[in-house]
């Protein structure tokens, strides 16, 4: 085993937006960044096309956001989060825009702002067109590497959160030789999603959980870990992740049809869980789902479009004459650890960050482009908090030896899970599937993927409602009252528990 390392400052596990604000807004003061793979490669943000939703136009307001987000959210928003994010999202945008993120303006230097579905007004900020999580990351990860307070592990998975009298005391990470302890009282997930858990998904594999799946052996709550969002318009061309046909190609003008050019509903900007049921039913009744941008946005495509209209043209498709064949994709994850708006959890000295945390912002259904900023916001609260606290005394101690063959891996265990995960977790769920999930996934629980899967068909079991992006065929109706799931330390996750409702 290699030597264990007293940090003395806080360990952040993940390198995406939400991990790499934290360590930005915490300097001076020093802390660790460890990356599973190479920094800067395999995280959602870099894949995110739709950009970051900002009251910024001078139509607009935070309330306004506020109000469209809490729509969206289907009863599970918690209105304050809702209000303190979106109000702070204007300055995070001129936060970034002063780490140098070089965002899309007009001629006089106005922020160009795009619409999306179950958006009252243009809000959308772009970069470099559909390349807006690039070019965030690429932003965060050189600024990252400019500070002398920030060390980055790349190759450097977290394989548990260490706890010592129920609070945080550390992080097991799986180093060059073999695995290590790093000795600390402060640690930040920020791991991401859950995709790589469905057999069709946008987001990276390696995107599996791997988060819930610490903060749940470390004792923290879970919440609602049923809700994911799933796209409707994952290009639907044989590759594994599938390539994400950004919403605000629909905010353009596309639509929706099946192969008969019959319009697959009429408002193709309805919240993303409308419109995947829809195409869903399409699908389920034989027929396929394409999306037609041949009109609109038409020769505007590859101008507004680059790294979509690339990939169609690798695909052999040409969106300005061709239809896109589409489908539904898991796409978010809306649960997570339960947390506040300085990212505690309910394990001292255990914070998140990012689409692994559950802060309240999304409830049942996210609306678009919401994830960006709910990554930089709370990224840096959390860091702020740290800041008050004094959390970060001390040098980040030296980066161990890199390895670099240990890339992500095929795994037959995940290959199983997404398979019982899809076919009973998807856009329509009931109890009879579920509960065969269940027990098909009972030996499977000691791997991460496992885990997290079991938690996530237990709490759609649980739900008997359908709700945002959790729909039950056979309870169609949502309940009166909306209330969160918890999945708690010690739950055995192999039976069905009583509804948790009401707010932390």
């Amino acid at each position: 085993m290699s030597r264990d390392i007293e940090a003395g400052c806080p360990v952040i596990i993940g390198a995406g937006l939400a991990g790499l604000s934290a360590a930005i807004e915490l300097s001076p003061q020093p802390c660790i960044v460890l990356s599973a793979g190479a920094v800067s490669t395999g995280t959602s943000t870099g894949w995110a096309q739709g950009g970051m939703a900002a009251a910024v136009g001078a139509d607009d307001d935070p309330e306004l956001h506020a109000s469209d987000t809490l729509a969206a959210g289907a009863g599970l928003c918690e209105p304050s989060v809702v209000s303190a994010i979106t109000g702070a999202a204007p300055e995070a945008i001129a936060w970034l825009t002063g780490l140098g993120a070089g965002f899309d303006r007009d001629a006089g230097g106005t922020l160009r702002l795009g619409l999306e579905g179950a958006h009252s007004r243009r809000r959308i900020v772009h970069a470099d067109g559909d390349r807006t999580g690039a070019v965030l990351l690429e932003t965060v990860v050189d600024q990252a590497r400019r500070l002398p307070s920030v060390a980055l592990w790349d190759h450097s998975p977290a394989l548990a959160v260490l706890t010592r009298d129920g609070a945080a005391c550390g992080v097991l990470v799986d180093g060059p030789d073999g695995p290590f302890e790093v000795h600390t009282d402060t640690v930040l997930l920020a791991t991401g999603g859950i995709g790589g858990l469905f057999s069709h998904t946008t987001n990276p594999l390696p995107s599996r959980g791997q988060g819930l799946a610490l903060a749940h052996r470390a004792g923290a709550v879970l919440r609602d870990i049923e809700m994911v969002q799933f796209h409707p318009t994952a290009l639907d061309v044989g590759i594994d992740p599938m390539p994400l046909v950004s919403e605000a190609v629909r905010g353009e003008g596309a639509i929706l049809v099946n192969e008969a050019g019959e319009w697959v509903l009429r408002n193709p900007l309805s919240a993303r869980d409308v419109v995947s049921r829809a195409e869903w039913a399409q699908l389920q009744a034989g027929h396929r789902v394409f999306l037609d941008a041949t009109k609109d946005p038409g020769e505007r495509f590859a101008t507004l479009f680059g790294s979509i209209y690339a990939t169609a043209r690798e695909a052999g498709l040409d969106p300005t004459r061709d239809l896109l064949p589409v489908r539904p994709a898991a796409h978010y994850h809306m649960g997570g650890v339960l947390v506040d708006l300085a990212g505690h959890s309910t394990v001292p000295g255990l914070y998140a960050a990012g689409e692994v945390a559950s802060t309240g912002l999304h409830g049942a259904n996210r609306l678009a482009s919401n994830s960006l900023l709910e990554a930089v916001v709370c990224g840096r609260w959390v860091a702020q908090g740290w800041k008050s606290t004094g959390a970060g005394a001390g040098l980040p101690p030296a980066v161990p030896a890199r390895r670099i063959d240990d890339g992500w891996q095929p795994d037959p265990v995940v290959d199983q899970v997404r398979t019982i995960t899809s076919r009973a977790a998807g856009v329509l769920r009931d109890a009879a599937g579920l509960a065969v999930a269940l027990d098909e996934l009972k030996p499977l629980r000691e791997h991460d993927a496992g885990l997290v899967a079991t938690l996530l068909v237990g709490a759609a079991l649980r739900r008997e409602e359908s709700r945002g992006g959790h729909t039950r065929t056979d309870f169609p109706q949502t309940a009166e009252t909306a209330e969160h799931l918890l999945s708690l330390p010690g739950d055995r996750v192999d039976t069905a528990l009583a509804p948790v409702g009401g707010q932390r």
